[in-house]
């Protein structure tokens, strides 16, 4: 990130202010633990990580350059800069590091990454372990089969195969409708969103549950998206949001600010809308996805709370 000329002085914010009081109290040789560590870090010259996918497009991914782009790193680059503007600095230094769906919690937890700026999906289980903040995208589980199948509701996959991603509330979802149902679906899991759909494409599963705004991404990305279609009904409702770490409350307090911020401002929507509705990396291909209803609704009273 370019440095940025610092903002006339103005009276330091509560993130600030404990932020100071455990700069004070270690510099006096005291032993309680920072307020706000990743503040902290920070104003003592650290390097925000910000945790990016391989293939989460168009949330979180890697570019035909190697380069992480995407939506929800966007986000985490105005989330950056409220930081800094924050910490009175200069420039915030910002480093990027390859998450999974299987390793991005426990990465988070660990304080390897600071922020998970991906698709990962808030809800009640996640909670007791690590804290999100205002949902980015909200979004439903759904089937990607090949162009010429007949399936298109889930209980036509029974005795049959579907894959789904590892560590996915998709795949819980897959899991616990299987059971319920008694549907004898062999579930295959797969180690992420792009060997998945290439099951799919090679007939080695008859379809693919996923979030249906990551299918629509992961089709259009293909050489050929003729070749597959996105089907049924919503499994699951999904709400995105940018995760953290449970025990840093201060930098919580100041991200949910931030979004509620860039929502209000609507600098939000113009970040959507460069992602969904515009061309995007590498392909140069547009997902024509404008905001859904849910999304929408969510966004008039945007909160970190969700009912999931």
């Amino acid at each position: 990130m370019a440095p940025i000329d610092t903002p006339t002085r103005r009276k330091p914010g509560p993130w600030m202010r404990g932020l100071l009081a455990a700069l004070a109290a270690g510099a006096l040789g005291g032993t309680a633990a920072a307020a706000t560590p990743v503040l902290q870090k920070l104003a003592q010259g650290g390097t925000l990580v910000l945790g990016h996918r391989e293939s989460s497009t168009p949330f979180s991914y890697v570019d035909g350059t190697g380069r992480p782009v995407g939506y929800a790193l966007d986000i985490c680059q105005r989330l950056a800069e409220a930081m800094r503007r924050e910490l009175k600095l200069a420039s915030v230094p910002v480093s990027y590091k390859l998450v999974t769906p299987a390793t991005r919690m426990a990465l988070v937890q660990s304080h390897q990454v600071d922020l998970e700026c991906g698709s990962t999906t808030n809800n009640a289980e996640r909670r007791q372990t690590v804290a999100f903040t205002v949902p980015h995208y909200i979004t439903g589980s759904r089937l990607l089969v090949r162009s010429d199948s007949a399936l298109t509701e889930l209980r036509q996959f029974e005795g049959r195969r579907l894959v789904s991603t590892r560590s996915t509330t998709s795949l819980k979802a897959l899991q616990a409708a299987n059971a319920d149902r008694l549907m004898r679906i062999q579930i295959i899991e797969a180690p992420d969103h792009a060997g998945a759909v290439d099951m799919v494409e090679k007939a080695q599963a008859d379809g693919f549950v996923m979030d249906d705004v990551l299918l629509y991404a992961l089709m259009s990305s293909r050489p050929d998206p003729s070749r597959l279609k996105v089907v049924g009904k919503m499994l699951t409702v999904e709400p995105l949001a940018i995760m953290m770490a449970k025990d840093d409350p201060d930098l919580k307090r100041l991200v949910d600010e931030e979004m509620k911020r860039l929502i209000r401002s609507q600098e939000l929507h113009g970040i959507y809308t460069k992602w969904f509705e515009r061309p995007i990396p590498p392909h140069g291909s547009s997902l024509n996805l404008p905001m859904n209803h849910l999304l929408r609704d969510f966004w008039k009273f945007p909160s970190d709370y969700v009912p999931f």
